[in-house]
């Protein structure tokens, strides 16, 4: 993973994560639970379930509580994340595996769906295309994969990272100061064209990726494997 992962090993910046996220992601709950839904339709009534960028366990919480006979496998780079995510779902650490690390230390047994949230706009298009091709690998024919984060929107996506920040500061806040926001985030992660994010679905070997969430300059699809 490259070092834009590396605000997640900062004490201040895990701990508030399960309190700020909800607020910065429009309609994350909502999210969670269309996440759950797709994944469902093709998932087993006992699936295994993997999570890549688990730290925080906020889809992990959802899921769990809703589908008492699915099974998690999570995994994160940052320790700290992974702590956080046992405290979020500790009601449910009978069916949850936390693994510390990358994709590549997820096991190779083929599981019945896959979510990657708010995760890929921290990786560069080598990266990016590894960690979905890796995924790929560790699912059953037939199986769900669910993605969503930051992307590029339009011909000005640093407009719309300005108003994914003022949404997320709730408050009337200078336009000069959110642009500056919008500006640093645009500098650190990487954003691509919705074309461009399905292109790297197919290129990894996903079928029919297919938008389902549009929330400023968030974006989630849906891709099923072959």
């Amino acid at each position: 993973m490259n070092n834009n992962l590396t605000p997640f090993s900062k004490p201040a910046n895990v701990s508030s994560y399960t309190r700020d996220t909800p607020r910065k992601v429009p309609g994350l709950s909502d999210l969670h639970r269309m996440t759950m839904l797709l994944l469902r339709e093709r998932a087993p009534k006992d699936a295994h379930l993997l999570v890549v960028g688990a730290g925080g366990g906020l889809e992990l919480k959802v899921m769990a509580e809703r589908q008492r006979d699915w099974r998690f496998t999570g995994v994160d780079p940052s320790p700290a994340m992974l702590g956080i995510a046992r405290q979020t779902t500790a009601p449910h650490a009978s069916r949850i595996a936390l693994l510390e690390g990358t994709v590549d230390h997820a096991p190779l047994e083929p599981f019945d769906g896959a979510t990657c949230l708010l995760t890929l706009h921290f990786l560069g298009r080598r990266e990016r295309l590894h960690v979905l091709t890796q995924i790929r690998r560790r699912l059953k024919p037939g199986s769900g994969l669910v993605v969503a984060h930051h992307t590029a929107i339009g011909d000005h996506p640093v407009v719309w990272l300005e108003r994914s920040v003022r949404f997320a500061e709730r408050t009337d806040a200078p336009a000069q100061s959110a642009a500056g926001s919008a500006k640093i985030m645009s500098e650190r992660l990487s954003l691509f064209s919705p074309a461009e994010e399905e292109a790297l679905l197919l290129e990894a070997g996903f079928a029919r990726p297919t938008l389902f969430y549009a929330a400023l300059s968030f974006r989630g699809w849906v891709a099923t494997t072959l």
